[in-house]
């Protein structure tokens, strides 16, 4: 009896043996379970954010599609329109490229809608004439401010750019074109 006490002493430690390399194995499948779950999460979000970029892609080629197909007259309104209400936009950075992103259409459109419906040889040249004007406005309707400020606001670079560009296209420095406008 002493004998078969030892066996099953001896079969009950190799079964808590057992026991233990089971629990280890055990944890480690789980760990690995929750490292490959953790792995499907991040896959299955990097997945919709590829199918909302897929998406948001797609509708910006539809919207630039379909502003080249709108008739320069009307895509020109739009500009001027959304240039009037966000003059903040026109800043000395902001050049063809980005009015052209800003519209949905392609800088070839953009190039051939100012060659062929307007005064201006391209886009930079209106969005000058656009600075110009409002530094003019600028000068005309708010006199407390300083040339220095009017050129800033109206997305000149520096007074001089402002005041060399005045000289070419009206003939008078914002001083002078300040004073007669007072008169």
């Amino acid at each position: 009896m002493a004998k078969k006490i030892e066996e099953l002493e001896q079969e009950i430690a190799r079964l808590e043996k057992e026991n233990e390399r089971l629990d280890f194995e055990n944890v480690r499948l789980l760990a690995r379970n929750l490292q490959m779950s953790e792995q499907l999460n991040s896959w299955y979000e990097l997945r919709q954010r590829v199918g909302w970029l897929k998406a948001e892609m797609e509708r910006g080629r539809r919207l630039a599609m379909q502003a080249d197909l709108v008739d320069d007259a009307e895509l020109l309104a739009m500009l001027e329109n959304r240039l009037e209400q966000e003059p903040q936009l026109v800043t000395p950075e902001f050049s063809a490229k980005e009015l052209a992103e800003l519209m949905g259409v392609s800088q070839a459109r953009l190039m051939r809608l100012f060659r062929n419906s307007t005064i201006f040889k391209s886009a930079d040249e209106y969005l000058e004439n656009l600075r110009l004007v409002r530094a003019l406005r600028l000068l005309r309707d708010h006199p407390q401010y300083g040339i220095a400020a009017v050129s800033a606001e109206a997305g000149y670079n520096s007074v001089r750019t402002l005041q060399r560009r005045m000289l070419e296209v009206v003939g008078m420095t914002p001083v002078e074109f300040r004073i007669m406008v007072e008169k």
